[in-house]
């Protein structure tokens, strides 16, 4: 199995999730519950995340059906820039729709503001993803094309992603400026999760978890910027020069779980009511164990990715 076979594998949840994400979210406005308007929020959050190994996994496909002469590359191209756009307005539903779960935990209500600005980018992320994934779907099956014309193999426009990409690799300062960027974000959101995760495994006891949790926003702060400066190095880079390192699939997996461990500090009840002085239950410290060792393994992939897998 490789990241091709992912592709397949996830390509289809991004479009699905959002069905049933829109659907929670619709009945929840609806019954004006607000568990089942979280319940919608945690399913943007998770889609958003799913949706970055998607992604990703899209180039191996990609490099994939370069063997195969009949496919258009025309098609493959036009996929690609649909997938991109719809990548960008989904991470910032997830953005927001995390934004609410973070609120909700704070004010014990969801701001108007954030539920109307969740709808919006929800349903443009859901056109955008329906659209990438028609493209995608026609690309290996031309009896769906409106046109049945023969496919057209001439050389495409190339991808919006590699268009941004090539002009960061082509700008002197394009690339260092990106990686110090995402060292910043780095730096951000390590530094958060370790002053809460701490706090969670017994340390700073004088500071209750209320305290703390006012940082989280910085840190998913930094792990936003992380995304889009990860983003910008992936379509920077060569089409081969991630997806066949076995480390960068390591840091996918680990962001994903990484990402989820983050919803316990945001969501659930046990890390809220630590106060000052009080010794954390055993789910919060695992929690903050894991989220620890998670991190940090991200990080490590992250500074190996150019020694192994034959980067170079």
């Amino acid at each position: 199995m490789n990241l091709a076979h992912l592709h397949l594998l996830l390509n289809h949840f991004p479009t699905v999730g959002m069905i049933v994400g829109l659907g929670v979210f619709v009945v929840a406005i609806a019954a004006k519950s607000d568990d089942l308007k979280r319940a919608s929020l945690l399913i943007f959050f998770g889609i958003a995340l799913l949706s970055i190994p998607t992604f990703a996994s899209g180039t191996a496909a990609e490099l994939a059906l370069a063997k195969t002469p009949e496919v258009s590359t025309a098609m493959i191209a036009t996929h690609e820039t649909a997938a991109f756009l719809a990548l960008g307005v989904m991470e910032l539903t997830g953005a927001l729709a995390w934004l609410g779960l973070w609120q909700y935990r704070r004010m014990s209500r969801l701001p108007q503001g954030t539920l109307v600005a969740v709808l919006l980018a929800g349903l443009v992320t859901f056109g955008l993803m329906a659209r990438a994934a028609n493209i995608g779907g026609e690309i290996r099956h031309p009896e769906l094309r409106a046109n049945t014309a023969p496919v057209e193999t001439a050389a495409a426009n190339p991808p919006l992603a590699r268009v941004i990409g090539d002009a960061m690799v082509n700008l002197k300062w394009g690339w260092p400026a990106s990686e110090t960027v995402h060292f910043i974000g780095l730096c951000l959101l390590f530094g958060v999760v370790l002053l809460v995760d701490l706090r969670m495994l017994g340390f700073m006891k004088g500071i209750p978890y209320s305290t703390l949790h006012k940082l989280l926003p910085w840190g998913v702060l930094g792990f936003g910027v992380n995304v889009v400066t990860g983003i910008l190095f992936f379509i920077g880079a060569p089409p081969d020069f991630y997806v066949n390192n076995p480390v960068f699939i390591w840091k996918l997996a680990l962001i994903l779980v990484a990402g989820a461990n983050a919803l316990y500090f945001t969501v659930f009840e046990h890390a809220w009511t630590v106060g000052a002085g009080d010794a954390p239950p055993l789910a919060a410290r695992v929690a903050a164990a894991s989220g620890i060792v998670l991190w940090t393994g991200v990080i490590f992939c992250g500074q190996m990715l150019p020694f192994f897998g034959h980067s170079f």
